[in-house]
């Protein structure tokens, strides 16, 4: 993922920071949305504390580059290891039991919306969709509180 983004920026003319490498890496270790506080309190140290703003600062930078997104419902962030366009409509699965999100582009999905938008005459600035459920391996494992024979 930081390789990645290395070399997009580099073809980009863009700096990619030590600060930035070290937010996108933080992010991209969790399988998790993070939020600011904790990714600073992740890259903070005995002696060296890293400020909330500074990573808020690359949090905007990494988002407006694609390279993260943010989990509005959980006002937190997570890595993005696709390859889509930059207008694409994105589906997060969220799993309320693991904490654990898929994402996803969903044409049919993005089909009717256009229509919808276009029939309100609105224009998005983003199209990002949060579902929450569980996710495959929670149901499985019967995780789920709703898994069947739980109680």
């Amino acid at each position: 993922m930081v390789e990645r983004a290395e070399r997009l920026c580099q073809a980009r003319g863009l700096q990619f920071t030590r600060l930035r490498r070290d937010v996108l890496a933080a992010v991209a270790s969790e399988h998790r949305p993070l939020g600011a506080y904790d990714i600073a309190e992740r890259m903070s140290a005995p002696g060296r504390r890293v400020a909330a703003v500074s990573v808020y600062r690359a949090l905007d930078f990494l988002t407006e580059q694609g390279f993260v997104h943010r989990i509005s419902s959980r006002n937190a962030f997570v890595s993005c290891g696709h390859e889509h366009g930059a207008g694409a409509g994105l589906v997060f699965l969220i799993c309320r039991t693991c904490g654990g999100i898929d994402e996803m582009t969903a044409p049919a999905v993005e089909s009717a919306l256009d229509q919808t938008l276009a029939g309100a005459g609105f224009t998005p600035t983003s199209r990002i969709l949060e579902v929450e459920g569980e996710c495959g391996a929670c149901r499985g494992r019967g995780d789920a509180p709703d898994a069947p024979g739980r109680a």
